[in-house]
């Protein structure tokens, strides 16, 4: 995976639900506790996926930047 500034960058876009979650949800047991999480998506669902992915796993939903060809998910490990 590339890391940019010790965040590691998933990239999911072209994938649909559930996709982007269980790949991230993979990532997120392999980081340290505080470290992030930025998923690149294009599926329009996935802010609400992670909104609710957050709500029940503990980590934290840090940032949704829409973009003009995806959208960028913030997450950080909790801890």
């Amino acid at each position: 995976m590339p890391e940019i500034d010790d965040t590691v960058v998933l990239d999911a876009r072209g994938l649909i639900c559930p996709l982007p979650v269980l790949k991230a949800r993979k990532l997120l047991k392999g980081i340290a506790a505080g470290e992030a999480l930025r998923v690149l998506v294009t599926d329009p669902g996935a802010p609400k996926d992670f909104e609710h992915f957050c709500a029940t796993t503990g980590a934290i939903l840090v940032g949704v930047e829409p973009h003009d060809d995806h959208v960028v998910i913030n997450l950080r490990q909790p801890g």
